[in-house]
């Protein structure tokens, strides 16, 4: 049985996770004033997250699944190299097209952290795995939400171009800490890169469970990048604040990445169906109270709503990641590859709606939007008391490979 990981190294997971993840987030306040650098239209200017959020998924799919395959050290640091490069081409970029390209493999090599969770997970017993990964968690999530008060912060100080800067320079340390503390792990039972990709449709086929928590988080997770994409316009134009502002409120919406390590002790203790439909209900609310919140020109409000959706989404990732965590352990890499990549072009195709529905058609249509996906995902919720079963046993049997 694994002897689980020190104090010290999972807060150094956290922290890793943390910062890879923040580079797909930067942009997201930025969008404006990027869109106006590289003369994109405003209508176009989602495409800046979109571009990102599809080199995620790529990475989820192609690279992520390499965990089962190659020595996973060796893995994270070529994606962490990767990534500073393409933040250098970011904070360099003089036209959309380097720029988007550059954003495509930042998104595609920020997948170190999901590389990092499944190590983590391989290192400790099942009985505290729910625990650890939703520790680590944490610290993903707070990497995401306080990438955009950051980049919003240092944007209004030194320009946009130097958030990627600072990041390319921080990602660099981040490595050579990881080379000298990350453990080995070499995958036993390996089948080849390219059985590895085989294997994946059939591992989608044999396996509810991945299927219906990609629903669940997928259609959250579009909800969160609905949000967080066109909230910081919103906040400009009808609240008239300026990056500071804006990256205030981020900062205040960071308070629900601390749902992360609750959700790991609850999912531990098997509540993970009903903490399930609680999450889903919380972010359907949110969107209501963000509508009332810019109706009656009301900022708590708002603060409430970004909260309570973030809370939401943290707390449904770490119960989906904890559920497909309990499966066989061989197939962790490509498990959360799959999930991932699913959650991942949820999130693209939102971040590319809500943009251009903003803009044309004002935030009640953008909160009609993300109510529709927490609606699709509590529909689907539902259809777990119809078949009366568990959809997430304590201790799931292997998907075939």
């Amino acid at each position: 049985m694994p002897a689980g990981l020190s104090p010290a190294l999972t807060l150094l997971f956290a922290i890793a996770c943390g910062l890879c993840v923040a580079n797909i987030y930067f942009a997201q306040p930025l969008i404006g004033p990027i869109a106006e650098t590289l003369q994109m239209h405003a209508g176009l200017a989602g495409t800046i997250m979109t571009l990102t959020q599809l080199g995620y998924g790529a990475g989820l799919l192609f690279l992520v699944p390499l965990a089962d395959v190659v020595e996973n050290r060796r893995l994270i640091l070529a994606a962490m190299a990767g990534a500073v490069l393409g933040l250098i081409g970011i904070a360099l970029s003089n036209s959309a097209a380097s720029f988007l390209a550059a954003s495509f493999l930042v998104g595609t090599c920020a997948v170190a952290a999901q590389v990092l969770v499944p190590l983590a997970s391989h290192m400790v017993p099942d009985a505290t795995r729910g625990k650890v990964v939703g520790n680590i968690m944490a610290g993903l999530l707070a990497g995401i939400m306080l990438a955009r008060p950051f980049s919003s912060l240092v944007a209004s100080a030194l320009g946009w171009r130097a958030v990627f800067a600072i990041s390319a320079l921080l990602m660099a340390v981040l490595a050579l800490v990881l080379w000298r503390a990350l453990p080995r792990r070499v995958p036993h039972g390996s089948i080849g890169y390219a059985r590895t990709l085989a294997s994946l449709p059939g591992i989608v086929w044999r396996t509810p469970i991945l299927r219906r928590r990609a629903v669940y988080q997928g259609m959250l997770f579009a909800a969160f990048q609905a949000f967080w994409t066109t909230v910081p316009l919103a906040l400009a134009q009808q609240f008239g604040l300026g990056q500071g502002g804006i990256a205030l409120f981020a900062l205040a919406g960071a308070a629900g990445a601390l749902a992360a390590p609750w959700a790991g002790r609850l999912a531990d203790s098997g509540r993970t169906q009903p903490a399930t439909g609680a999450a889903i209900a919380v972010a359907l609310l949110s969107f209501g109270i963000a509508a009332l919140g810019v109706r009656h020109h009301s900022l708590a409000a708002l603060v409430v709503a970004a909260v309570l959706l973030d809370g939401a989404v943290q707390l449904c990732n770490v119960l989906s990641l904890r559920s497909l965590y309990m499966l066989a352990p061989e197939l962790r890499g490509r498990l959360n590859g799959l999930f991932l990549t699913s959650i991942f072009l949820c999130a693209a195709v939102a971040s590319g709606l809500s943009a251009a529905l903003y803009t044309f058609h004002g935030w009640g249509a953008l909160c009609l939007l993300g109510a529709a996906f927490g609606a699709v995902a509590l529909a689907f919720y539902a259809t777990e008391f119809r078949r009366g079963d568990d959809p997430t046993p304590p201790r799931a049997s292997p998907a075939p490979r």
